[in-house]
């Protein structure tokens, strides 16, 4: 797909098989060599191909069910310590879901005239690698280096701790569960996550419509019970307005990573393009009905949950959700917590689904190992794609606390944000001839460039904290890495022959495109 920064048209075709000599025409070279491929039908009616499973509901599903997780029963207490009053918090959710409506114009606009699976990656890749041979791969490269050991695994991960936390609260009562027992149930859980997406594709996008519906079943209850409240003139919590709201722009600014971790996966579907139907017309789509979708659920919980509590109950809890409904629903408050665990179960697997293909694109594009970009020769599934992301995953879940990866997380997470959407800009300047079936007004990228700019900014200067460090050092050592494997192109012994075993083992063969 991506090759000496070059990227097809979407005129081109998409699909992608084996070529009939088994080996890679792929002129870009990358960490390991390309051995001799396993072909098991060589012939191009048998070509293998990424399948196009996804359709516009499916679409509708990946882009709410990613982005409705663990995040609207979590953060709800980080917006409201960063904005300090019921209104600036209930602002700041609107805020947060027009900049993802915002990003997510940028991204159908790129999505539809680089019709290519990767997300960030093959638009930066697009945008930035004609324009110098040495420097013009490095924003692609590092930010597929974050994606692959920060970003997405540690989307996947804090989505499947806040599972673990919730699937065992109910059995410790008051008292806080064993991190032991909680970290066992994620890792459970994360596995047999990875298991389902290397099973099968269909499976995996039916399992997310189903806890998509349920996910929104959640939504309707908690938005119903804080109506219920209003209609019975149980308001003074909500009638708070703006008092005791924070000044402090980078306590805001913080109030925004929690808001914003919420509705993060918006850019999930644009990771698989590939096997989107009709992409043309479904991303902008999906996109135009999924986001405003959660945003404007989100506006109705967040009522919901200042209806029925006080900022202090909320500010005392991390589990908001299951606060509101031992107020609300007595003897059935136990639903909120399997709610929470469904959600975020949907959330995992649509994040999975989506990271599994963005490193599949990246090895493709010789910035990763080779093997990285094979699938299954019969299930057409990414597997060590998947694998990969779990293991990295897992790593995250025995070594960090949640707190601190959603911090990491989303400081890092913007920083690319806020550099895609400056493609947009520099290649209606660069690329005045891409066809674009879809176009965004030029305000909406800057907006987002400044909106990321405040995001990352602002806590440095105001409240650094050693999480933004940790940041800039995992960008440093991508620079190490780049230059003596990527751009100097230095090898490993042996590795054409691990390659093979690999593919022997678990059944895998490369695809290149036509």
């Amino acid at each position: 797909m991506v090759a000496e920064g070059k990227m097809t048209s979407e005129s081109e075709k998409t699909s992608e098989k084996i070529p009939e000599n088994s080996k890679s025409d792929d002129k870009t070279e990358d960490i390991i060599p390309e051995k001799q491929a396993l072909n098991p039908t060589p012939d191009k009616q048998h070509a293998m191909v990424m399948e196009k499973s996804v359709g516009l509901f499916s679409a509708v599903a990946l882009i709410v069910g990613t982005m409705i997780g663990s995040g609207i029963f979590i953060s709800p207490k980080g917006v409201l310590i960063g904005g300090g009053s019921v209104a600036l918090s209930l602002i700041i959710w609107f805020l947060c879901g027009l900049l993802a409506t915002l990003g997510s114009l940028c991204y159908a606009e790129l999505g539809a005239a680089i019709p290519k699976s990767g997300g960030e990656y093959a638009y930066l890749i697009h945008t930035f690698a004609a324009s110098h041979p040495t420097w013009g791969p490095v924003p692609a490269f590092l930010f597929a280096w974050l994606a692959m050991f920060v970003i997405r695994p540690g989307m996947v991960s804090i989505m499947v701790m806040s599972l673990g936390t919730y699937a065992s609260k109910p059995f410790y009562g008051d008292c806080e569960p064993p991190v032991v027992v909680v970290k066992l149930i994620t890792i459970t859980v994360l596995v047999f996550i990875a298991f389902i997406n290397a099973t099968s594709v269909k499976f995996a996008t039916k399992i997310q419509n189903v806890l998509t519906i349920t996910k929104i079943a959640a939504i309707i209850i908690i938005t119903v019970g804080g109506f219920y409240y209003m209609a019975i003139g149980k308001v003074d919590f909500i009638s708070e307005g703006f008092l005791d709201t924070s000044v402090n722009p980078s306590d805001i600014a913080l109030g925004f990573y929690n808001g914003l971790w919420a509705y993060d996966g918006w850019n999930n579907l644009n990771f698989v393009t590939e096997e989107l139907k009709d992409p043309f017309k479904n991303l902008p789509r999906a996109i135009m009905i999924g986001i405003p979708t959660v945003t404007f659920c989100y506006i109705l919980v967040n009522i919901g949950y200042f209806t029925v509590m006080s900022k202090e109950e909320i500010l005392m809890s991390n589990a908001v959700a299951v606060v509101w409904g031992k107020k609300v629903l007595g003897v059935m408050a136990w639903i909120m917590p399997v709610f929470v665990v469904l959600s975020c179960f949907g959330a995992a697997n649509g994040s999975l689904f989506s990271s599994g293909r963005l490193n599949l694109v990246v090895a493709r594009g010789g910035h990763l190992v080779k093997a990285l970009s094979f699938i299954h020769a019969k299930r057409r599934t990414p597997i060590p794609s998947i694998i990969f992301t779990t293991v990295v995953g897992i790593f995250l879940i025995m070594v960090f606390e949640l707190g601190n990866l959603i911090e990491f997380f989303s400081f890092t997470a913007w920083i690319f944000h806020g550099l895609t959407c400056l493609c947009v800009i520099i290649l209606r300047r660069t690329q005045k001839d891409l066809r674009r079936p879809y176009r965004v007004p030029i305000f909406v990228p800057v907006l987002v460039i400044l909106g990321s700019i405040y995001l990352i900014v602002t806590p440095i200067i105001l409240n650094p904290r050693i999480e933004f460090l940790y940041a800039f050092m995992f960008v440093i050592s991508g620079l190490l890495v780049y230059f003596p494997f990527i751009h100097y192109k230095l090898r490993f012994p042996y590795i054409n022959e691990i390659t093979e075993v690999v593919q022997k083992i678990l059944l895998i063969a490369p695809i290149h495109a036509e």
